[in-house]
């Protein structure tokens, strides 16, 4: 009894059905979203756990979601086209995540890559983080509560890294944290003035390409 009503839960009913999730995949297969496994993956996590209950009703709108603390859960279109541009050099065994928040965004990725090491600086987030991981019964993830910005050295060098939060600049420690030809996915800019940026580690240092204007809360040293 207690696993079926589980598994009505993650299925969702109403606002929250599959039917209400096959909309939300024609919208961003629209909007230039191509990579089928992504889609796929979106399609079936239930972004409604990963709001508070009071929201759930729009989790499978197409728009960034408070989840307290000043905090938010990205845009689906967001979360979509940051993995699809990590994914788009090839299979990655080791990502790393800065910015664990609500989780929905490492539960994205937990079945397209082989491990996730994602870091947090706020503490409450990671418990609840984990909660979710483990109703989703997802494995692959290894959570970390610590300042972001410098990364995971002890668990470096990383095929691919995944920024949730806006940094000003580029964060050379996490360049560094990079495999050679490994893609880091991040926000960068002020507040008002953010751009999606791809960054590629290079034997000389690193190449960027700017993709499209984002919106992101800033990215934020120390822990609490």
């Amino acid at each position: 009894m207690q696993q079926g009503m589980v598994n009505k839960e993650l299925l969702g009913m109403g606002m929250t059905s599959r039917r209400t999730r096959d909309r939300l995949v024609e919208r961003l297969a629209a909007e230039g979203i191509t990579n089928r496994k992504v889609l796929e993956t979106i399609r079936n996590t239930p972004r409604h756990i990963f709001v508070e209950e009071a929201l759930a009703s729009r989790a499978y709108e197409d728009t960034a979601l408070p989840i307290g603390l000043g905090q938010t859960i990205s845009q689906p279109y967001i979360v979509a086209r940051m993995t699809e541009l990590l994914l788009a050099g090839g299979p990655l065994d080791t990502v790393l995540e800065v910015g664990t928040g609500s989780g929905y965004q490492a539960a994205i990725l937990s079945p397209l890559v082989k491990r996730i090491y994602s870091v947090e600086r706020i503490e409450s987030f990671i418990k609840q983080a984990r909660a979710r991981f483990q109703e989703l019964q997802l494995r692959n993830i290894r959570l970390n509560h610590c300042d972001g910005g410098i990364g995971l050295p002890q668990y470096a060098p990383f095929d691919g890294i995944i920024v949730t939060a806006a940094p000003e600049g580029i964060p050379l420690a996490l360049v560094d944290q990079l495999v050679i030809g490994g893609r880091m996915v991040l926000p960068i800019g002020m507040r008002d003035e953010q751009v999606l940026v791809l960054v590629i580690r290079t034997e000389q240092g690193y190449e960027k390409e700017i993709l499209e204007r984002v919106m992101f809360v800033p990215l934020l040293g120390g822990t609490r």
